[in-house]
């Protein structure tokens, strides 16, 4: 995995700990995306819209790469997605890398984390 990558994602991770408290991992991550995206704020999900939420996060995070697009919301405000393309065959670690990349500029588009990276490079 790209340590670059990884120093950058443990920094966000801490980041949002801060505002959620501790022990976030990739999916609790991926769920406060999903919830952030479905725009009405926290309440009770029940176990289905908890992986719904954690699809619409995946969705979100891989638009920018070109896998999906976003086609609209339903009644009930939820995104929805389609697949515009598939993604290459990745083993775990490729996939873990993908979503720490993407939640890293996610976080920095959304305007939760400061894009320090250019700082970095200097």
């Amino acid at each position: 995995m790209d340590h670059e990558v990884e120093l950058r994602f443990q920094q966000v991770k801490t980041h949002v700990e801060s505002a959620f408290g501790g022990g976030m991992d990739v999916q609790s991550m991926l769920f406060l995306i999903g919830v952030n995206e479905l725009g009405i704020g926290y309440k009770e999900f029940s176990k289905s819209e908890k992986t719904d939420l954690l699809h619409v996060a995946i969705c979100t995070l891989l638009e920018p790469y070109g896998y999906y697009v976003f086609e609209g919301r339903d009644k009930d405000q939820w995104p929805h997605f389609t697949l515009s393309k598939n993604l290459p065959p990745l083993n775990h670690q490729q996939q873990q890398h993908l979503i720490k990349e993407a939640m890293i500029e996610y976080f920095i588009q959304q305007g939760y984390y400061p894009d320090d990276k250019s700082d970095n490079s200097k």
